[in-house]
């Protein structure tokens, strides 16, 4: 597949962030109510996703090198290592500066230094974790147009929620929509930088065994994503059916994407 073609789409996911951006600006959007329904249907993308494409996608990679069974354990193994790579990097980096770790704290927003740093912190570890995720979507596109194509658009729906984690705070803080963009769009960047700095040191390791492994990761990484922070979280603001409808919606919503694509 053409790596240009790869490159713009993982761009495309990475710039999501900065959709986030405009809920963060709009003021009569109740931020409790917004962050509720956007977590949920970001869980609600990256789970159906991880488990009717990608898994699926990864097993059938590995599937060309390795007998069925083999092939099906490594999938697994590979699944569970993502799952425990995430929860690693979610481990390091602190709560307060954890971009799936949303804060309903009214006195601290009130204290405009907090909100700055929460901000940036947010910023710098949105980019950690987008990385990876850029290497993913880029070397899915390169195997498979549709599977990019899966990945990107659910990338991008998880983005435009850290988008709002790192755009509220700075805007309030500053009150510069510039300054807050600015942040956004840097922190989503790092996608694309992902792909290419990942493209340019591992492409000769490109393999159906690598691609399978790396696929099965992410999708571990996704589930993980979902399951312990995005649903917990959006359930903290005390909107459980608006989660739920969210979670519901964005399952529909990627459905639809793999039946149009």
């Amino acid at each position: 597949m053409d790596p240009l073609f790869a490159f713009l789409i993982t761009l495309f996911a990475g710039l999501a962030t900065g959709i986030g951006c405009i809920f963060a600006f709009n003021k009569k959007i109740k931020q409790e109510t917004l962050l509720s329904f956007a977590l949920g249907l970001s869980a609600g993308v990256m789970i159906y996703v991880s488990f009717v494409e990608i898994f699926p996608k990864a097993f059938e990679s590995l599937s060309q090198t390795h007998e069925t069974k083999i092939a099906y354990i490594l999938t697994t193994v590979a699944f569970f290592f993502g799952v425990g790579l995430i929860a690693l990097i979610d481990r390091l980096i602190p709560e307060k500066s954890n971009p799936h770790e949303f804060i309903n704290d009214d006195s601290e927003k009130n204290r405009k230094e907090k909100l700055m740093r929460l901000g940036i912190f947010s910023a710098i570890a949105i980019a950690i974790h987008n990385f990876p995720e850029g290497l993913a979507t880029f070397v899915g596109a390169l195997e498979d147009p549709a599977l990019g194509i899966s990945i990107a658009i659910a990338i991008a729906l998880h983005n435009i929620p850290e988008g709002i984690a790192v755009a509220a705070p700075i805007y309030h803080a500053s009150n510069s929509k510039k300054r807050a963009v600015g942040f956004t769009l840097l922190s989503g960047l790092s996608e694309p930088l992902g792909a290419i700095v990942g493209y340019l040191l591992f492409r000769s390791l490109f393999t159906d065994t690598t691609f399978g492994l790396l696929f099965a990761s992410v999708a571990g990484i996704m589930v993980y994503i979902s399951l312990d922070e995005l649903l917990p979280a959006a359930e903290k603001f005390g909107k459980h059916h608006l989660s739920i409808s969210g979670l519901i919606f964005g399952m529909m919503i990627m459905a639809l994407s793999l039946i149009l694509f």
